[in-house]
């Protein structure tokens, strides 16, 4: 029997608006792929729209190459963002961020883009020129399937996962500082505290070897899918986990701090 993408997107929202856990995975239905999985996020993206909401951007999953291999994907995964999951860092009072089921936090850097990435998608300085600026970033995962357990079609079709994305200050890409950047995003390192302690070492080779290379591979992975949109210039695009994804709860104060980046520190209490 055909899987009805409208009918799972709704299963989705309802179990969303409940804070009801789905029992079993889609991927665990038969004929539940990749494009069927695509097929329930834009019926998403529609109803959210329909709504009155606006996609904003992308966020990329997978955005690492072991992990590719592993899940044997022939590129990065996305899902759609939307104006009322997207907020600035506010460094003074709590963040307000969805707590819904196990939500988890990512250090990403965010590109907004001031044109379609055209161009040779393999080389940074030039996909760096559809950039209007880039900032560290946190975004809020969760889960609506038991203990975290899931395929890649599983996070695609639930809004890829995306609960929010928190902001941080915005470094202007210009022809002045469009190479240097390009280089840092390759080599730099961020530390990321919890309450003030450090937990964990990632950077920029984390994620396609440059975030500025994920950007890219999303660009041409888009372009090669012609139920895709393109990117377009004002998109915002969250490029995938600079460390392992961490578990959060409300009271805890995270802070991401970059070294050998031109990017601000992001701080966010929860």
């Amino acid at each position: 029997m055909a899987i009805d993408p409208r009918a799972v997107a709704q299963e989705l929202i309802d179990a969303y608006e409940a804070g009801d856990l789905l029992p079993e995975t889609l991927s665990s239905r038969e004929g539940f792929d990749l494009p069927t999985a695509y097929a329930v996020e834009a019926e998403l993206a529609r109803q959210r729209k329909s709504s009155g909401h606006t996609v904003v951007g992308r966020k990329v999953a997978f955005g690492n190459h072991a992990v590719l291999e592993k899940l044997k994907l022939q590129t990065v995964a996305w899902a759609s963002m939307y104006d009322d999951t997207v907020h600035q860092a506010n460094a003074e009072d709590a963040t307000p961020v969805p707590f819904a089921y196990a939500p988890k936090l990512e250090p990403e850097i965010v590109f907004k883009l001031k044109s379609p990435v055209t161009g040779d998608l393999s080389d940074p300085v030039a996909i760096l020129k559809s950039v209007e600026w880039l900032s560290l970033g946190y975004e809020i995962v969760d889960c609506p399937f038991p203990e975290w357990r899931f395929q890649p079609q599983d996070l695609v079709a639930a809004f890829g996962f995306h609960a929010g994305l928190v902001l941080g200050a915005p470094t202007m890409v210009t022809t002045s500082n469009l190479a240097s950047l390009a280089a840092q995003l390759a080599e730099f390192k961020l530390k990321l505290f919890k309450n003030d302690n450090f937990v964990e070492e990632g950077g920029g080779k984390n994620v396609f070897r440059s975030p500025a290379l994920c950007l890219g591979e999303l660009a041409a992975a888009l372009s090669r899918t012609p139920s895709a949109e393109p990117l377009r210039a004002g998109e915002l695009v969250s490029t995938g986990s600079l460390t392992t994804p961490m578990l959060i709860a409300p009271g805890e104060t995270w802070r991401a701090e970059p070294e050998g980046l031109d990017v601000a520190p992001l701080v966010m209490k929860l």
